[in-house]
């Protein structure tokens, strides 16, 4: 199965959040693990913000080790078009967009995805 996971999970994963246990389960052969360079955007400026750089580019390691996704021109427009019918920030658009275009689902635990066909919700 693959999946998209956002950065809310990464981060929860990464910090031992309360919810890490949680996400722990999607780092299994049973899933494929695709992630939008978004997310190593947001993951490595979380991480970086809030302990240091050497840590934040362990972490960023540890992204670039799934099938990394660039925004192309069909995954951006995409992204524009849920973003406006949903009511998505830029970067929850262009991760649900990215997922949409890679036949994933979402994995998340950001409330503003939770609704959307194709996400599952952690919480």
């Amino acid at each position: 199965m693959r999946i998209v996971l956002d950065s809310s999970g990464w981060i929860e994963f990464f910090t031992d959040g309360p919810l890490a246990d949680r996400y722990a389960g999607y780092f299994t052969p049973k899933y494929e693990l695709i992630t939008p360079t978004i997310v190593l955007y947001e993951v490595y400026k979380k991480i970086k913000r809030e302990r240091d750089e050497e840590t934040a580019l362990l972490f960023a390691g540890r992204l670039n080790t799934t099938q990394v996704i660039h925004l192309t021109e069909s995954i951006a427009y995409l992204a524009a078009d849920v973003s406006l019918r949903h009511g998505l920030a830029m970067a929850d658009a262009i991760v649900y967009a990215t997922a949409k275009d890679q036949d994933a689902e979402v994995v998340t635990g950001d409330a503003d995805l939770k609704n959307l066909p194709g996400v599952v919700y952690v919480t």
